[in-house]
């Protein structure tokens, strides 16, 4: 495997692997500057990929010490866990977009097993069956809580603000808010001329939210203290649309590889999505809970092959386009099921 890609501009990739999870590999990208190199991204928090991380910046010549700086598109640990070492390391600012930050806080604050009472009581909520919700209850009663990655993520030192130019020196990047995946996605966008001449505006730090083979997962904004009602499939739709517009040459993605044509790439996904929300219409023509519909929708293997975790991560998945079908008129609960269920309207 090629540790280092490099992509012209002073823009290089390096691969640094995920334990245990398909998609193999996060990729982080190096970005120099007039003040040493800043990260996009750093990879899970784990002693395999801080080595690789280590190794990758030394075949250019650098060390997690010279890094100044670590921009993190969202708060997961395959994007964020490397954060607080390479700042423990280098004293590197770290910065992510703020309503991802109080997801990071949110975390850290919480007692010990507060996360797995509230997502029993939400999986008991859309009909989880009862072996689905007994794992999480003995992990509750076992202590195991506090093994949960993210409960110790770094807390970033800046925040990025939508639409900012980055105070980054000799480069011209500007953030984009591309919530979906998370609250708090961030693009980036290198507004600078193509390396290779390429047609089009720049190259796009695109993090997972826009992908050349795969469409992330849009799953629930949790916050158990908080009962607005959101819409994150609605959120992602938005943010494809306003990416497309950009017109990047290129896009630099964290998973799989670059790709050109992000336009073409992004009607895909709205066309990706349109079609499921129209075959999940036809599901709920009968009233069907949110675990249900999960058990009926198309995944990458049959439901009874779908590994645990896996699971509950659907049933998000299932959750989110139905509030969206909720927005939208076109489903609604209904009155006085338990657990809830919802049906097709008109």
């Amino acid at each position: 495997m090629t540790r280092v890609t490099e992509h012209g501009g002073g823009v290089w990739s390096l691969k640094v692997p995920i334990p245990d999870n398909p998609l193999g590999h996060t990729l982080v990208h190096v970005l120099d500057t007039g003040r040493g190199p800043v990260l996009v991204d750093t990879g899970w928090d784990d002693p395999a990929s801080w080595t690789e991380l280590s190794d990758g910046l030394a075949e250019l010549g650098l060390a997690p010490v010279d890094v100044h700086g670590v921009l993190v598109t969202h708060h997961h640990p395959d994007h964020h866990g490397l954060s607080g070492r390479v700042r423990e390391a280098s004293g590197a600012w770290i910065a992510m977009h703020a309503a991802d930050i109080a997801v990071l806080r949110r975390t850290r604050e919480a007692r010990p097993g507060a996360w797995l009472d509230y997502l029993a009581g939400k999986l008991a909520a859309v009909g989880a069956p009862e072996e689905h919700l007994a794992p999480l209850l003995a992990a509750r009663e076992s202590g195991r809580a506090r093994t949960l990655p993210g409960l110790r993520a770094a807390l970033p030192d800046r925040e990025i603000a939508p639409g900012e130019l980055l105070d980054l020196a000799g480069r011209r990047l500007r953030a984009i808010w591309t919530p979906g995946h998370t609250p708090g996605h961030v693009c980036l966008h290198l507004e600078e001329d193509h390396p290779a001449n390429l047609p089009g505006r720049g190259r796009l730090f695109s993090g997972d939210h826009l992908l050349p083979g795969i469409s992330p997962h849009i799953g629930l904004y949790e916050d158990p203290d908080d009962s607005t009602v959101t819409d994150p499939l609605g959120d992602y739709l938005d943010s494809l649309e306003r990416v497309g517009r950009l017109g990047a040459a290129e896009v630099l993605p964290a998973h799989q590889h670059p790709f050109t044509d992000a336009t073409a790439r992004v009607r895909e996904l709205l066309a990706h999505h349109e079609e499921r929300l129209t075959g999940l219409l036809s599901l709920l023509a009968a009233p069907l809970t949110p675990w249900r519909l999960a058990e009926r929708m198309e995944w990458n293997r049959p439901w009874d092959e779908i590994p645990y975790g896996s699971r509950t991560i659907a049933v998000s998945e299932a959750e989110a386009h139905l509030r969206r079908l909720v927005k939208l008129g076109r489903v609604e609960a209904v009155p006085g099921s338990d657990p809830v269920a919802y049906v097709a309207v008109g």
